[in-house]
C-alpha cells in the first residue's frame, strides 16, 4: 500500500472495531499510514498494546483527542461547557483533564492536543432543531431564520463571558505545560453545533489573547464547512485571516450536513474542496477523520485527489 507520507488518520476510524488497540493500528497501517491521530475514545487498556508499537517505532502519534485516554463522564465529553464552565470546580476539573490530555500526549511523543474548548450553553439542543428545519424547510423558510435569530442572540450576548474562561483555562494549562516542558500544542477545533465555540473569529481572538502559549486554532474542515452552510461564519471570508493560526486540520467532507466523508468522493463534486487545499498544505499536521463507513478504496482515491491536486497547484 501507497505511504502516505506526512498525513495521519484518525482511529475515529476503527475504534469501535476493536477492543485490543494493536489491532486498530495495525488496520490503519494497513491502509499506509505510519501517522495516527489517537481520538478520545481510545481507552488506557488500548493504549497497552499502543505504547509498545510507538517505543518500537511501527507507528508514529501525531496528536490526541482530549479527553484522552477516554474518561465516561459526560460533564466532560465532547459536547459540553468544559473549558468555559462558570462552576469553577468544574472548570478546574476540565483543566485538570486538558493537563492530562497533554501529558499523554508528551509521553506518546504526539506533537498537538486537540481540545473542544466550550461551548454557549442552551437548555436543549437547538442545533438538532435547526438542523432539522434545515433539512425540512431550508435555510431561508420563516421558521429556521426565527429559530435562528434566537440562537445567534444568546450565543453572542453570552459569548465573550464563555470566551474569557476559555482563555484562562488555555492559560493555566499552557503554564502548566510550559513547568513540565512539554513540547505539546494545544489546538482549539471549530466545531460541529452552532452554540459552540470557537468560530474562526473567536480562535483568532482567543489566539491573539494567549499569544506566546502553544495555542492554535485546530481547523476541522468539515464542520467549518457544516457552520457554514448554516451561516454561522463564511469560511472564503475569514480562512485567509485564520491561516497564520492553524496548527492541524481534520481533513474529511461535509455533503449537506453530514460530515466524515471521504472529500471529493462522497459529494462527487470535483472542485468544492479544492478552496480548503492552502489549509492543508500549511498545516503542520494533517489528519483524515473519517467515520467508520468510508471504505478503504474510498479514503485511497481521496488522498490521491487531494495530494495530487496540491502537487499540481505546486507544479504551477
Amino acid at each position: 500500500m501507497p505511504d502516505k507520507g506526512e498525513y495521519s488518520f484518525s482511529t475515529c476510524w476503527n475504534v469501535k472495531r476493536h477492543a485490543v488497540g494493536k489491532d486498530m493500528m495495525e488496520e490503519i497501517r494497513s491502509l499506509g499510514f505510519r501517522y495516527v491521530e489517537l481520538n478520545y475514545n481510545v481507552t488506557e487498556e488500548h493504549l497497552r498494546t499502543i505504547q509498545p508499537m510507538i517505543e518500537q517505532g511501527e507507528i508514529a502519534v501525531s496528536s490526541v483527542h482530549n479527553v484522552f485516554p477516554f474518561i465516561g463522564d459526560k460533564d466532560y465529553d465532547t459536547d459540553s461547557v468544559m473549558l468555559g464552565f462558570d462552576d469553577e470546580a468544574k472548570r478546574r476539573r476540565s483543566v485538570e483533564l486538558l493537563i492530562r490530555s497533554m501529558e499523554y500526549a508528551d509521553r506518546c511523543g504526539a506533537r498537538a492536543v486537540v481540545v473542544h474548548p466550550g461551548e454557549v450553553p442552551f437548555e436543549y439542543n437547538i442545533d438538532a432543531e435547526l438542523k432539522k428545519l434545515y433539512r425540512e424547510e431550508g435555510k431561508d423558510s420563516a421558521a429556521y431564520r426565527a429559530l435562528w435569530a434566537k440562537m445567534l442572540e444568546r450565543r453572542e450576548r453570552l459569548g465573550p463571558s464563555y470566551t474569557k474562561r476559555i482563555q484562562d483555562s488555555l492559560e493555566q494549562a499552557s503554564e502548566h505545560a510550559a513547568r513540565r516542558g512539554w513540547n505539546v500544542a494545544i489546538g482549539i477545533e471549530t466545531r460541529s453545533r452552532c452554540y459552540q465555540m470557537p468560530t474562526l473569529a473567536e480562535a483568532k481572538a482567543i489566539c491573539d489573547h494567549l499569544q506566546g502559549a502553544p495555542v492554535y486554532l485546530w481547523y476541522d474542515i468539515g464542520h467549518a464547512t457544516m457552520m457554514e452552510r448554516m451561516g454561522l461564519y463564511d469560511n472564503d471570508a475569514e480562512l485567509e485571516r485564520v491561516k497564520p493560526y492553524i496548527y492541524g486540520v481534520h481533513i474529511h467532507e461535509t455533503p449537506e450536513l453530514s460530515d466524515h466523508w471521504c472529500p471529493y468522493v462522497h459529494s462527487g463534486d470535483p472542485r468544492g474542496f479544492d478552496r480548503f487545499l492552502g489549509a492543508i498544505e500549511q498545516a503542520r499536521v494533517k489528519v483524515y477523520e473519517l467515520k467508520a463507513a468510508c471504505r478503504p478504496d474510498d479514503i485511497h482515491q481521496s488522498h490521491r485527489l487531494i495530494t495530487g491536486k496540491i502537487q499540481a497547484g505546486n507544479d504551477r
